[in-house]
């Protein structure tokens, strides 16, 4: 379930991305309430999307270098023995 838990932060910091009012990283990670590494990690996974994002130190906060936009969808179907068997007959 971690990876879900992933996207979510993705999708939220994507959104204060957005923004431009994300903080320092070590501002994200308390806001986040996980570690300063983590942050960097989830950023990167963001680049991994081709999202153009660069951080300014000056205003203390990561943003976009051109428009970007990240949609993040999650469905969990639970089936049951009998469902799965049903749906492969």
């Amino acid at each position: 379930m971690n990876s879900i838990k992933n996207l979510k932060r993705i999708h939220r910091i994507h959104k204060l991305i957005q923004s431009e009012c994300t903080g320092t990283p070590l501002e994200l990670s308390s806001r986040f309430n996980i570690s300063e590494r983590l942050v960097y990690h989830l950023i990167e996974q963001l680049k991994d999307f081709e999202a153009p994002v660069s951080y300014d130190r000056s205003r203390r906060t990561y943003y976009y270098k051109k428009a970007f936009d990240l949609e993040v969808d999650i469905c969990v179907k639970v089936l049951n023995h009998e469902k799965i068997t049903h749906l492969l007959v």
